[in-house]
């Protein structure tokens, strides 16, 4: 189950990066808790389309996952904490961002979906 937990946050990120809400929205359920360097959220599938697409100028770029730890909780709920490294398309002047990540995902059916993200910049070393 860790390796499907792996692959479904692989799966998110990568709608992220295609900006394919169809992809994100089918892998997230509502309302889902948000937290970041903007505060705490719940966040209804309305709120979260309209978050989605205000990012459609910025096309993230997928550089890097690593340090994935995950935990099971139970059969149907896991958890994984991991860093990544995004870019900015196009823009060779950004450097890159460092995230520490964090997701809680369950299982309802034979459906997985994500309940709560977070995501922390971190310090530039």
């Amino acid at each position: 189950m860790k390796t499907q937990i792996v692959e479904l946050e692989k799966k998110y990120w990568q709608g992220m990066e295609d900006h394919n809400y169809e992809t994100v929205k089918n892998l997230t359920r509502f309302p889902c808790i948000v937290a970041g360097k903007n505060g705490v959220h719940s966040v209804d599938e309305a709120s979260f389309k309209k978050m989605f697409e205000s990012g459609d100028g910025d096309k993230i770029k997928i550089l890097n996952f690593s340090d994935i730890e995950t935990q099971v909780i139970g059969e149907n709920s896991a958890v994984i904490a991991y860093l990544i490294e995004l870019g900015i398309e196009g823009d060779k002047q950004k450097a890159p961002m460092k995230c520490a990540c964090t997701s809680t995902w369950i299982k309802e059916g034979e459906k997985w979906t994500c309940v709560l993200h977070t995501e922390t910049e971190l310090s530039k070393q």
